[in-house]
């Protein structure tokens, strides 16, 4: 609750502002009604969907990562929220019959409301279509719940081993190239020592989504161990697979990665290497695969180190 607080601390402390306002605006124009003229059912009714609403309100902004699409739906539910707490707060305050801008602050925010909240609404819909659309086209069919990896929606090592042997096969059957790429984050460790484990979860998960949304469709990636991850790569040889794995080396370092802590900007990069599969079983490649990657990293530990 404190990150997301401290993520989306400006919209809450708007909304709040702007609820507190029309109430101070009532009160100073108004007089409070006695208890005998409040309207119990209307109390509950609209005071209870402005409840509802900020329980939806704090949903959201858990759930959702701060941009366009939740912008929209924040202030959607905000435009919702305000027209039903006006709503409520004119069942205990009695307004001058002179006065007519209360009806503006109870039914003008609600359409407004309606529309966003389609916006937004749309704009989620296609973009977990896209989502969808990636993760249908890197599953397999006869997986097994059991190889899910229990943080990410990849496939674990023993799926990867199991899948790497039949694309083995697959390739030496039909004499097609096949290739390997194993990314390693740099300093994933310093990471969850600076920020917490809870931190570097949430990284890995959005690691995973940008690694799939710049893997072609027929390519599969799965989740090898911690930081680790091995993507194979059917009908393609080592030049090929050298320059996708110099794009996703790119694409982590070019991440705007941001802290759920303070907001603050996680520099990443990231050791890739990829190999081209010779007529060898899953063990001699996986073993090639980490002796290179121990190698890039030995690289990189003694040009900066």
């Amino acid at each position: 609750m404190t990150s997301m607080l401290a993520t989306h601390r400006i919209k809450l402390t708007v909304l709040l502002i702007a609820a507190n306002l029309g109430l101070i605006l009532h009160l100073l124009s108004g007089e409070i009604k006695p208890v005998s003229a409040w309207d119990w059912l209307d109390v509950a009714g609209e005071g209870g969907s402005a409840v509802l609403i900020l329980v939806w309100i704090g949903l959201l902004l858990k759930s959702r990562p701060a941009g366009y699409v939740t912008d929209l739906l924040f202030t959607g539910l905000g435009c919702l929220f305000f027209s039903l707490f006006m709503d409520t707060v004119d069942e205990f305050i009695a307004l001058p019959v002179a006065i007519n801008w209360d009806g503006w602050l109870e039914s003008g925010p609600m359409p407004v409301g309606f529309i966003l909240l389609t916006l937004g609404i749309f704009h989620w819909h296609r973009e977990q279509l896209a989502i969808n659309e990636q993760m249908r086209n890197r599953e397999r069919l006869f997986r097994e719940h059991r190889q899910f990896d229990k943080l990410t929606p990849l496939g674990d090592a023993n799926y990867l081993r199991a899948q790497l042997q039949l694309a083995l096969g697959e390739a030496s059957n039909a004499r097609q190239p096949l290739s390997v790429i194993m990314l390693d984050l740099d300093a994933f460790s310093r990471i969850n020592r600076e920020y917490g484990h809870a931190e570097g979860d949430r990284l890995l998960q959005v690691l995973t989504q940008l690694l799939l949304l710049n893997l072609r469709q027929h390519d599969l990636l799965c989740r090898l161990a911690g930081d680790r991850f091995v993507v194979t790569l059917p009908h393609t040889g080592e030049r090929q697979a050298q320059l996708l794995a110099g794009e996703m080396g790119q694409a982590v370092r070019s991440l705007a990665y941001k802290s759920s802590r303070q907001g603050e900007r996680i520099e990443l990069s990231a050791t890739v290497v990829a190999l081209m599969a010779r007529d060898e079983d899953t063990s001699s490649l996986l073993q090639r695969l980490n002796i290179a990657m121990a190698r890039a990293k030995q690289n990189l530990t003694v040009q900066y180190g």
